[in-house]
């Protein structure tokens, strides 16, 4: 199982980027993703989950702002980050799980059995 995540980079307060994360090695259809990130000095933070029907949930402090997807048919996962803040500079990672779904934690990194290498967002004011 190989998650390889690609479309970082630095823009300025209030501009876009996606990022993206192509999967191989398993039926990626059937499993559940997430995008983390971590910023220098602190934990890994969970910031939007889709399960393989494509429901998703999101953390607070991206609502509205972030949109996670995915192309079955190109095995890729997609995070679409607008309205971008110096606060969502981090290195983004995005995590599988052999699960359809997480129930009661999907934003929690322990739930997650595969991940990424990472790309890093850096955001300017």
């Amino acid at each position: 199982v190989q998650l390889v995540e690609s479309g970082g980079g630095s823009v300025q307060a209030g501009g876009s980027l996606n990022v993206s994360c192509v999967v191989s090695g398993y039926n990626y259809r059937h499993y559940c993703m997430g995008w983390f990130r971590q910023a220098p000095g602190k934990g890994r933070e969970g910031v939007a989950y889709i399960a393989s029907d494509g429901s998703t949930t999101y953390a607070d402090s991206v609502k509205g702002r972030f949109t996670i997807s995915k192309d079955n048919a190109k095995n890729t996962l997609y995070l679409q980050m607008d309205s971008l803040k110096p606060e969502d500079t981090a290195m983004y990672y995005c995590a599988a799980d052999s699960r359809p779904l997480i129930a009661n934690f999907p934003l929690r990194a322990r739930e997650y059995t595969y991940w990424g290498q990472g790309t890093q967002v850096t955001v300017s004011s």
